[in-house]
């Protein structure tokens, strides 16, 4: 499903959601209904994330999220590679050791606060929807067929993913206008596709294409249908399956 049609679902049901649970303005407490946070722990997976939540009563509240990852080689590479490579496979190896990659998200949430204070704070879940793109950027990688003979391919990529999923989490009010948003776990799934398109300098030999199939075939992404296709041009990947994800984080919030 496009994210475009996932979008207006997702508010119609929040504006659903506040139309039956708002109280009318006396009723709110006084104070900062406005909350701008940085997720201080996303830098270690070399990415920034920023969440704007509009307080809407003493039980619900809004938030969209943002996230994005600049251009540089992925996280996490040995667990990657345990992943996806079955067996030793110097092109993919190089892939995520050498190749930049960068990503954006969006997630728009809606917030219940069960604890008694409320309004903002306390413990909460949080139904949301995300979507993300992925993507592999341009670079040139060589794979030997023999011994004294390598090719040459320039590689790029991109991936989309849409993900539903739950939040659960807890946020203080440190002081008057600061306060800790804990994300305790939100695990998320939904679905994935993209490609990856590897394009050659040259000519490739029936050799050539044979050993470059062997390479992308040792490829085994989990719960993920991959299409592969060679020929004298190069090699090309679309995969298309289930996408799961889990956001957690600290975040420092400012409220006004």
């Amino acid at each position: 499903m496009k994210p475009f049609i996932l979008i207006p679902v997702f508010l119609g049901i929040t504006i659903s959601a506040i139309a039956q649970t708002a109280l009318p303005v006396n009723t709110l407490r006084p104070g900062s209904k406005n909350i701008v946070k940085l997720n201080i722990t996303s830098p270690i997976l070399k990415n920034y994330a920023v969440q704007y939540e509009r307080v809407i009563n003493k039980r619900l509240s809004i938030a969209v999220s943002g996230r994005i990852m600049p251009a540089t080689t992925i996280p996490l590479k040995g667990f990657i590679k345990r992943q996806i490579i079955q067996e030793d496979n110097q092109l993919v190896s190089d892939i995520i050791n050498k190749v930049d990659f960068s990503n954006f998200a969006i997630t728009p949430e809606v917030r219940f606060y069960l604890s008694k204070k409320g309004y903002g704070e306390g413990f909460y879940v949080g139904p949301y929807y995300r979507f993300a793109k992925y993507k592999m950027h341009a670079t040139t990688l060589s794979y030997e067929v023999e011994a004294d003979q390598s090719y040459d391919l320039s590689l790029s990529g991109d991936l989309s993913t849409n993900t539903v999923g739950i939040l659960i989490g807890s946020q203080w009010h440190l002081s008057k206008h600061f306060s800790l948003d804990l994300w305790i776990a939100g695990p998320s799934f939904g679905g994935a596709s993209g490609n990856i398109i590897g394009i050659s300098n040259q000519t490739l030999p029936a050799e050539a294409q044979d050993e470059l199939r062997t390479y992308l075939d040792n490829i085994d992404i989990p719960f993920v249908r991959e299409s592969i296709t060679v020929n004298a041009n190069g090699g090309r990947i679309d995969a298309k399956g289930s996408w799961a994800g889990v956001r957690t984080g600290i975040l420092v919030a400012f409220r006004f």
